[in-house]
């Protein structure tokens, strides 16, 4: 028999013409976003003071099972994609496991991850629409970098509210943002009033990416000819995304595979929901039946530890209500390094999904035991992975290693969704043993859970 090959490249002519939208074949809707002052669902007009139009309509569309591609953004994506679909040889060989894992790589690009998808969609719509400038928040730093990017090739100005303890972790993050001409601001700061708000009551926190939300709005509301966009967490966000998962499902058929587990880390869900989108479109229409598992850091366990309620997507509570898995607005995560996998909600369909029981498991891990499994996939697959990414690299082998114990040889997929180069403080702390797993307390959650809408 032939060995399957290492990587497995799609040409740029089957690179998809279309986005998936996974609502169109979900058995019930996730419920509708809520005006922050009427309470009432919000409605494109309702969105337009924030988004650019034509996001806010994929925002709500839940009919139209494929968006097209527009051709400036699939020329744009021709630059690094399709992406390859690695086969783990040398990973399952380390592991001894008969199981196959495969993983689709989102790292060849700048920004070192899968965010720039959806960064460069967003900044289209956006020069179409006539604008001018955007704001947007950032984590642990690669949303900003890839919306730097797409700002730069557009030739947007691009202000940028990065959480502070990543901004402080990560100089060299910021840098890369100011080179494709982006102004980057630590959060929270004294430039807005929510900040000067958080600050006042936290004068010590190191930030959030709620707190960023926060700071992002209102700059984008007061600044004509201005719009925010977000990385994750929105619908039209796990759209774009869908790439990642229409390009897997075609490289796996090409080798005839169909991957019994699907594994992706799991902060705001853009990585998670565009990974399963197509294969959780076969598991609701009845084709096939793969089991999901979304990972998350013990540090900030929305969906293993949250209440599943509507809540507000920011800390100052400007932006729309959304029902979905959260530990509250106000939760502030600890700086311990979960990467971009801070956020305190979790997106509306990635939530629904698994509150129906289609999205099959939640796991939370450790910080110290995701960088045991990112140094042993650096060490034998010769690739960086990005401490998010780690999070579902460590899954993956538990799940090899069960495979090994019952001698299943399962098909096992999961996203690296970048590389870990700008991060090497976090790998330095774990190789010196200064490296500690926080896990919050019950009291602790509860702090947050208490500062939630009281709504049906």
């Amino acid at each position: 028999m032939t060995k399957i090959p290492y990587k497995t490249y799609l040409s740029e002519n089957e690179l998809p013409k279309a986005w998936y939208n996974v609502r169109a074949d979900m058995k019930e809707q996730h419920a509708p976003m809520l005006h922050p002052g009427t309470l009432q669902p919000v409605s494109v007009a309702d969105l337009e003071p924030v988004f650019c139009t034509e996001l806010a309509k994929q925002e709500l569309d839940e009919t139209n099972r494929y968006i097209e591609i527009p051709e400036e953004i699939r020329n744009f994506y021709k630059m690094y994609r399709p992406s390859p679909l690695v086969r783990a040889y040398c990973l399952e060989e380390a592991l001894g496991t008969p199981a196959h894992i495969y993983y689709k790589f989102e790292g060849n690009n700048t920004s070192g991850s899968h965010k720039l998808n959806s960064a460069i969609a967003q900044a289209y719509y956006a020069k179409e629409q006539g604008l001018k400038s955007l704001t947007t928040e950032t984590g642990a730093g690669q949303w900003g970098t890839a919306l730097s990017m797409a700002c730069g090739y557009f030739g947007l100005d691009l202000r940028v509210y990065m959480v502070k303890v990543s901004a402080q972790q990560k100089p060299y993050r910021k840098a890369v943002m100011e080179t494709y001409g982006a102004t980057v601001i630590p959060s929270p700061s004294d430039t807005t009033e929510a900040g000067r708000k958080i600050l006042a009551e936290f004068p010590d926190t190191n930030g959030s990416l709620g707190c960023a939300i926060s700071e992002a709005v209102e700059a984008a509301v007061a600044t004509d000819k201005c719009r925010y966009v977000l990385g994750s967490v929105l619908n039209q966000v796990l759209l774009h995304q869908s790439i990642i998962g229409l390009e897997s499902k075609a490289a796996m058929e090409k080798l005839e595979e169909y991957p019994d587990v699907i594994i992706g880390c799991a902060g705001g869900g853009s990585n998670l929901g565009g990974l399963i989108a197509p294969f959780m479109g076969d598991k609701l229409t009845g084709k096939a039946n793969p089991y999901f598992i979304a990972v998350e850091p013990a540090s900030c366990p929305s969906l293993t530890r949250g209440v599943y309620g509507y809540d507000f997507c920011d800390t100052g509570k400007v932006t729309p209500l959304a029902k979905m898995y959260t530990l509250g607005s106000g939760f502030m995560p600890s700086s311990n390094h979960a990467g971009g996998l801070r956020y305190h909600g979790m997106s509306p369909i990635v939530s629904k999904l698994y509150h129906d029981g289609y999205l099959d498991e939640a796991r939370a891990v450790e910080q110290t035991k995701v960088f045991e499994a990112a140094t042993q996939f650096a060490k034998v697959e010769g690739i960086l992975p990005a401490p998010e990414s780690a999070h579902a690299i460590r899954v993956a082998i538990d799940e090899a290693l069960a495979c090994k114990e019952t001698g299943e040889e399962k098909t096992i997929l999961f996203g690296l969704t970048g590389t870990g180069y700008f991060d090497m403080a976090a790998y330095m702390a774990f190789h010196e043993g200064s490296m500690a797993d926080y896990i919050p307390t019950d009291a602790e959650l509860q702090k947050g859970f208490a500062g939630m809408p009281k709504i049906d």
